[in-house]
């Protein structure tokens, strides 16, 4: 009654403006149109109210199986001091215990981490973290039995406890058929929906760009944003050439899961970004690196020569060499690519202690670290007399990231995408080198750094993305 009575106050004035009149007698010619927009209004306000409380039930419901378990895991679990393996079975409802990871620091225990079995075949993964011997943070997840996946629990749902004790935020991971997964970040109800992520995407529809092809070895690409979507080296079908070597899929969608399956980190898509602008004739090619089993770089390596890669950009490395033997054996097998990989940003001399692929010793290999725009090496970036080829400027570099959104990034990795783009420009110019001749041209680019000697092999480029010759 009362949106009635002002929605007809309101129409007389309106119609004594307009109509000219006193209120009273425009009033009763609107009062009919009136009471119909009331009506319509109503209407409208309905359906949105139907539309909202439709969309409100979408999310799983609190009361769904990995809502349940997590909830479960966290009011038996989530104490101040862990309880016992035994206790903490029976707290689970007769659950298994599979591995604990505990960490101490000092004698006392930082961190502790516990995979339970549940009867229904599901897992809960639980988290402590006690930094002073003081709970801080509980985390639960929970992994699903799934028959699709030959039976190995795939991730659902993780929720975050504080050291109150209670539920403040949860991550849920969605799928919605092949090369389509998203990331939800919930409320503490784990049913609210702040935003989404996406973890995986289809390929999107286009033609091969043409131009100098060049692989990128990362966490993947967000391939569906504008800035690659129209780089993307393709077959002969119009389906772009990357794979993801981590998953064993076609979608290599820029998520390092190494954290978790609830924690990527987006490394790829900065990366890629600088590769894009810096060499906007290139076509892309993404793989997903093979965290899970590094010889699978072999088979990578050998697909990206099969696909016409004549450079490599791989901001990866590791104190592991075992971990590249298989990336130096391909790359031996295919001297037409140039590889491009960063030193590491560990702030030490790579001459005595090595970190691999920087370290190998290879004709079609390029070892880069980062600089400061002045010659100077950056504050944590590694270097090496006999290890370390070039220093270039790489800090506070604009990126673009895997959501689109602009930003600065810092480190070797990001002079990584900068000589593969020079590269790349270099062999627009003259197709005819050979990945050593074009070693060659890179390294005559280069100059003594001012500030650094002793500490490279070769030199420091100024302005990797000025004119080639």
């Amino acid at each position: 009654m009362l949106f009635w009575h002002g929605t007809e106050q309101c129409l007389g004035r309106l119609a004594a403006q307009r109509l000219g009149g006193s209120a009273s007698t425009s009033r009763g010619r609107l009062r009919r149109v009136a009471r119909r927009c009331v009506r319509r209004a109503g209407q409208v306000l309905s359906l949105i109210l139907a539309l909202g409380g439709a969309a409100a039930a979408q999310p799983a419901s609190p009361e769904s199986q990995p809502g349940r378990r997590v909830a479960m895991a966290v009011s038996s679990l989530c104490r101040a001091k862990p309880l016992d393996a035994a206790e903490a079975e029976a707290a689970l409802g007769g659950a298994k215990l599979l591995d604990a990871q505990p960490l101490r620091r000092g004698g006392a225990l930082f961190r502790l981490r516990r995979r339970f079995q549940l009867p229904d075949g599901g897992v809960i993964s639980v988290e402590h973290l006690r930094p002073g011997g003081e709970l801080r943070r509980f985390s639960a997840a929970y992994f699903e039995a799934d028959a699709e996946s030959g039976g190995a629990p795939q991730p659902r749902l993780q929720g975050m406890a504080d050291a109150g004790y209670a539920l403040r935020s949860g991550r849920r991971i969605r799928r919605e058929g092949p090369g389509a997964a998203f990331l939800d970040q919930l409320d503490g109800d784990l049913r609210t929906v702040r935003w989404t992520e996406t973890l995986e995407a289809p390929w999107p529809e286009g033609r091969d760009p043409g131009g100098v092809r060049v692989a990128l070895i990362d966490s993947g690409l967000p391939y569906d944003l504008p800035i690659f979507r129209d780089r993307l080296a393709r077959g002969p079908d119009g389906t772009p050439l990357g794979y993801d070597f981590w998953d064993l899929d076609p979608y290599p969608y820029d998520a390092d899961v190494s954290r978790g399956p609830f924690l990527p980190i987006r490394h790829g898509g900065p990366v890629a970004s600088i590769l894009a602008r810096e060499a906007p004739k290139a076509a892309l090619i993404p793989y997903r690196y093979p965290r899970p089993d590094m010889s699978r770089l072999g088979a990578l390596v050998a697909r990206a020569a099969a696909a016409g890669a004549r450079v490599i950009a791989a901001p990866l490395g590791s104190a592991k060499r075992e971990d590249w033997t298989a990336f130096e054996t391909a790359l031996r097998e295919h001297p037409q690519i140039l590889a491009i990989v960063s030193a590491g940003n560990d702030g030490k001399d790579l001459d005595a202690a090595p970190v691999w692929p920087a370290a190998l010793d290879l004709p079609n290999l390029i070892s880069v670290t980062s600089a400061d725009d002045f010659g100077r090496l950056a504050r944590g970036s590694n270097w090496g007399a006999t290890t370390v080829d070039l220093m270039l400027p790489a800090e506070n570099q604009p990126v673009i990231d895997f959501r689109g959104a602009k930003g600065r990034a810092s480190g070797s990795s990001y002079a990584v995408p900068r000589v593969a783009a020079l590269a790349a420009r270099l062999l627009e110019e003259r197709p005819e080198l050979s990945a050593e001749a074009l070693k060659q041209a890179i390294f005559a680019l280069a100059t003594p750094s001012p500030y650094e000697a002793g500490k490279l092999r070769v030199g420091w480029i100024a302005d990797p993305a000025g004119p080639v010759r």
